[in-house]
């Protein structure tokens, strides 16, 4: 039995709608592009983008792809996060600044990965860049991009220790 849920009018139309127009919303009411109480103005642009995001099948299978990602991430961060919590005393929690930038480049990082395997540029990259003949140019970018982290990290990691 098939409830409303598991229709593909809802989850290919109705949920995509909803989550790109109220998304766009937020953004315009929060970056007041066209003005400070132009809420009218905010939800027509709001409406439009959302409908021109529905009339395009590939990118809603783009936002209904990527929405398990989004949740298997949020509740594995939530699980951190109440983990990290108990060691602290109620109302006191604070993640360190380091901790943040971490999560951020881990987020970032999936993302981007994320979206790559989606669209299908992943296979598409592995194929022709890592398997393929541009794998030789590949592996030297890998190299060199190391190399300059590696620079990178004894210039400006160093402590500032005591110079004798």
């Amino acid at each position: 039995m098939a409830t409303i849920l598991q229709n593909p009018f809802f989850i290919e139309l109705v949920l995509p709608f909803l989550l790109v127009f109220v998304v766009m919303f937020a953004i315009l009411q929060k970056t007041k592009i066209f003005g400070d109480g132009k809420r009218q103005i905010d939800a027509i642009i709001a409406l439009v983008i959302g409908l021109i995001v529905v009339a395009f099948g590939n990118a809603v299978g783009i936002i209904v792809s990527l929405m398990p990602f989004l949740a298997v991430t949020a509740v594995i961060i939530l699980v951190f996060m109440i983990l990290y919590g108990m060691v602290y005393k109620e109302g006191e929690f604070e993640m360190s600044h380091g901790l943040k930038i971490a999560f951020g480049i881990l987020i970032g990082i999936g993302l981007l990965i994320a979206v790559l395997f989606t669209t299908g540029a992943w296979d598409y990259i592995l194929e022709n860049w890592v398997y393929g003949s541009g794998g030789d140019i590949f592996i030297n970018i890998v190299f060199f991009v190391v190399i300059i982290g590696a620079v990178a990290a004894v210039f400006w990691g160093g402590g500032k220790g005591d110079k004798k």
